[in-house]
């Protein structure tokens, strides 16, 4: 038995709308079994996804193939998740990030994005 791409990773609660599972897919952030895949690809038991839902890429493997969305508790039983812990916050890496429409950094502004990005450069 398989079913669609798209509807099984939104019958397994791995996202909030049958059409936001659509868009992830069509945008290319989603593979399966180490491929890009369409919407409207077969998904298999045993078959890996891995898809990136904000900043977390996870990876599933298939164990049952649902249809339609089915409550917490067993969607959690339809896919092992094999996604690796995040690192601890003293390993994350820091990203300057401007506000959106805030034009080009200063001379100051660059400085300062250099001292947070690389704090050991220093003369």
């Amino acid at each position: 038995m398989a079913d669609r791409l798209d509807s099984w990773i939104w019958a397994v609660r791995l996202v909030k709308t049958r059409s936001a599972a659509t868009a992830m897919v069509r945008a290319g952030h989603v593979r399966l079994n180490g491929d890009r895949a369409k919407a409207a690809a077969p998904v298999r038991i045993g078959d890996e996804v891995r898809l990136r839902v904000g900043d977390v890429a996870r990876i599933v493997v298939v164990r049952e193939v649902l249809a339609k969305r089915v409550g917490a508790p067993q969607a959690a039983a339809a896919y092992d998740d094999l996604t690796p812990p995040p690192p601890p916050p003293a390993e994350r890496v820091l990203t300057a990030t401007r506000d959106r429409g805030a034009g080009r950094p200063t001379k100051r502004d660059r400085r300062l994005i250099d001292r947070l990005t690389h704090p050991f450069d220093r003369d």
